[in-house]
């Protein structure tokens, strides 16, 4: 258990110690993990560009607290949650275990289906890492139709999912009416589905976003339990020709002006960002945002480069990932194969977990951190030596890399062979190139003694 300041476990903001100068046991905990001095840690919290996650019911529980921000790595989350097809808690947890299992730093509950309490308070109570939800789901879910639903209505939830020990909520407040128009001519529309329903319903009232009129009502309900407000893109673009358009940058503008206001109330925020963008726009999106939110911790979804690959877009949204990273987005939400397409399952969950820590850790090569590449090296000198072992203990999925390698091999030469099944004995450029090495050095020897004897 980790309590929310030295032991005391008050309900105060992470944001709120470091402003006072307090360095809490989660900040310690989480500049262990980082390599980060404690201080450093507790500067950057207080200045916003660094949050913990880390609503004070599930801290005193099961949460392993992590860090997001500019001076940490940079993390990923995966998306799991029921649908209206398909509900089931311990699908749901397997979902939970695959994806902290391959290394997902956080998990968000998108559950839109049946049993969603059941679903969110085992998924919270078995999980070491931060839990995101987004509330207008579950108020969507219970007995009035959208349209029905009033501003205490979302109030009531948001504080219902805290209750419960949600670490951070995708709050829709920077869609604003008078933006709607600005989608006009679009492509793809409004493809945020939290976004798309708060349009429904403003254009029905024909009045102006709930969350926006009462966000101070907000703030107050998330500082209570330290929840992380994650400001939701309702206007990302869902297609490349829709990519930074009007809408998507207006919007941005109100965000930042929502990031403010939480800070003014010791609330942590983060910005999430564009979900397809076109990679000679990718830098350009990470300096407005930084600029327009002052460097408020940016999570973005993919992006995805490019819109013809269904099935695959755990790889074209990879190369986004991969790219804003390196920018400077902070977390980086996973896409799976079956995006677009269907409810993704355990398997689609590892796939899209394992295509994300490869473009989080490249980012963290490219920025420069510290001890980012140390991993790689060794992979390489194992790769060099043939030590088999420990190039699959190095792996980010040891199962998979034994897999391929044991699958075209028998099982005799899985701990000795200096080949693999790609090249085989006589074409493999790593064992040449030791032999050359060997000859080399001793044709050094060679040299040396003739010299001598000279």
């Amino acid at each position: 258990m980790i309590a929310g300041s030295n032991g005391t476990g008050a309900a105060r903001t992470q944001m709120h110690y470091a402003r006072q100068g307090e360095i809490t046991d989660a900040m310690r905990f989480v500049a262990e993990r980082e390599d980060l001095e404690a201080e450093l840690v507790r500067a950057e919290v207080a200045r916003g560009r660094l949050i913990i996650p880390a609503n004070v019911h599930h801290l005193a529980g099961a949460l392993e607290p992590m860090c997001i921000g500019k001076v940490s790595g940079v993390k990923i989350n995966a998306n799991i949650g029921n649908s209206a097809v398909s509900s089931d808690v311990g699908g749901e947890l397997e979902k939970l275990r695959t994806a902290i299992k391959y290394g997902a730093d956080t998990v968000m509950d998108l559950s839109t289906g049946g049993n969603i309490d059941a679903i969110r308070q085992a998924i919270i109570a078995a999980s070491p890492v931060p839990i995101g939800t987004v509330p207008i789901y579950q108020a969507v879910q219970q007995e009035k139709e959208l349209e029905e639903l009033t501003a205490e209505d979302f109030l009531e939830m948001i504080e219902h999912q805290a209750r419960q020990g949600v670490d951070y909520m995708t709050i829709h407040a920077g869609i604003l009416l008078e933006h709607l128009a600005l989608v006009h001519g679009r492509v793809t529309g409004i493809v945020s589905r939290g976004g798309s329903l708060h349009a429904v319903w403003m254009m029905a009232h024909r009045k102006q976003n709930p969350l926006y009129e009462r966000y101070d009502d907000i703030l107050d309900i998330l500082r209570q339990y330290d929840v992380t407000i994650s400001l939701g893109d309702s206007l990302r673009p869902g297609s490349i020709a829709d990519a930074s358009d009007r809408a998507q940058f207006a919007e941005l503008e109100t965000l930042g002006e929502l990031t403010r206001r939480a800070w003014e109330r010791d609330v942590q925020v983060m910005v999430e960002g564009p979900g397809h963008i076109p990679m000679h726009q990718i830098e350009m999106n990470v300096r407005k945002q930084k600029e327009i939110c002052q460097e408020a911790p940016f999570y973005t979804l993919g992006p995805l480069v490019t819109d013809i690959a269904p099935g695959y877009d755990h790889i074209t949204s990879a190369i986004g990932a991969a790219m804003i990273g390196w920018y400077g987005a902070d977390m980086l939400c996973y896409v799976t194969p079956k995006e677009h397409l269907g409810l993704p399952n355990a398997e689609d969950v590892r796939n899209g977990v394992i295509a994300y820590k490869i473009a989080a850790h490249a980012a963290d090569v490219a920025r420069g951190r510290k001890g980012a590449r140390d991993r790689d090296d060794a992979l390489s000198r194992a790769r060099y030596e043939f030590d088999w072992n420990e190039q699959f203990r190095l792996s980010l999925d040891p199962e998979r890399a034994r897999e391929y390698h044991d699958e075209a091999l028998p099982a005799e030469y899985f701990k000795s062979a200096e080949f693999c099944a790609m090249c085989g004995p006589k074409f493999c450029s790593m064992h040449h190139s030791k032999t050359i090495e060997e000859g080399l050095a001793a044709l050094a020897r060679e040299q040396a003694l003739v010299t001598a004897e000279a």
